[in-house]
């Protein structure tokens, strides 16, 4: 999974405990999507997209194999 998480943080100029507090997850959470070392949950992929006012395709890509 690729995520566009760090580059609309930057858009917005709020840092990950920001983000964390507006979406009600960890800021650890946010870091680990960051680093793509963790895959969210469709729930909080829809906390974090809610914030940006985004689709969550337009944040989080899958690539073909992830996806079988």
């Amino acid at each position: 999974m690729k995520t566009k998480l760090k580059e609309l943080r930057a858009s917005l100029g709020i840092n990950q405990t920001e983000l964390a507090k507006r979406a009600k997850i960890s800021r650890q959470t946010v870091s680990l999507i960051e680093r793509e070392e963790f895959m969210p949950s469709l729930l909080i992929a829809m906390k974090i997209a809610r914030v940006f006012d985004k689709p969550v395709q337009e944040i989080f890509q899958f690539d073909e194999e992830e996806l079988g």
